[in-house]
């Protein structure tokens, strides 16, 4: 369904993307087109063939959505298995995404301007993330112009509580999530207790079928939030 692009951010940066179009009726093609746009934020994995599943699976909601590469500008073309070794490699990178935030806050920027407008007469995008990207989506939810996003799983996002999201924000996490503790989720809905928080029945990465902690029920509730919020105020 989809094709890798490449963006340019405002420094001057350019990194690969995964965009995926909507098509077909049921996708809103036959009622002029996407009904909106979404950014899809990747694990430390990479965006790997799970990331891209995920891009075409908002596409096949009828959103224009896109997956910024965010690790280009440390190392191109990285999509890491779901092992130990992946992972041990994968937390190398996302160190560098976390010192370098505003760097990647441009290449979300990046993003977000590529898609823009997909629907006529609608700048509106939404964003998601997984993960690491559950922490780039916060991030990007507080300091970029974002008009929902939805975060899976963020265990850094303890860590930038004190910022505050200027769109319509949700937060998903797994209750046996061995790497967030629930304390850190209890001092997120404290410092934003309007905040909706849902925590599930399940461990860490319970949306990625690539993996052994793969909660389907949690995934397939997690996913109906997150499009009710698009629907609501994406598109």
């Amino acid at each position: 369904m989809g094709e890798t692009i490449t963006l340019t951010a405002a420094d001057g940066h350019q990194f690969s993307a995964y965009r995926a179009e909507p098509s077909g009726e049921a996708n809103g093609e036959a009622k002029g087109g996407p009904r909106g746009a979404v950014v899809v934020i990747q694990e430390i994995f990479g965006v790997n063939g799970h990331i891209r599943d995920v891009t075409d699976g908002y596409a096949g909601q009828g959103y224009l959505s896109i997956a910024p590469a965010l690790f280009d500008r440390f190392e191109r073309g990285v999509e890491l298995d779901y092992t130990d070794e992946g992972m041990a490699v994968g937390r190398e990178y996302k160190a560098q995404g976390n010192e370098n935030l505003d760097s990647v806050m441009a290449d979300v920027q990046a993003a977000h301007d590529s898609v823009a407008g997909a629907a006529p007469g609608n700048n509106k995008v939404g964003i998601t993330g997984y993960c690491w990207g559950g922490v780039v989506v916060w991030a990007a939810a507080c300091r970029l112009d974002f008009a929902a996003a939805a975060c899976y799983y963020g265990g850094g996002i303890v860590d930038l509580k004190d910022e505050t999201p200027k769109c319509p924000t949700i937060l998903h996490f797994g209750k046996d999530d061995a790497s967030i503790p629930m304390d850190d989720v209890d001092a997120i809905s404290a410092a934003h207790p309007d905040l909706a928080v849902y925590v599930y029945d399940a461990g860490h990465g319970f949306n990625c079928d690539r993996r052994a902690s793969f909660d389907e029920e949690s995934a397939k509730t997690a996913l109906k939030r997150t499009l009710e919020l698009f629907a609501g105020n994406v598109g």
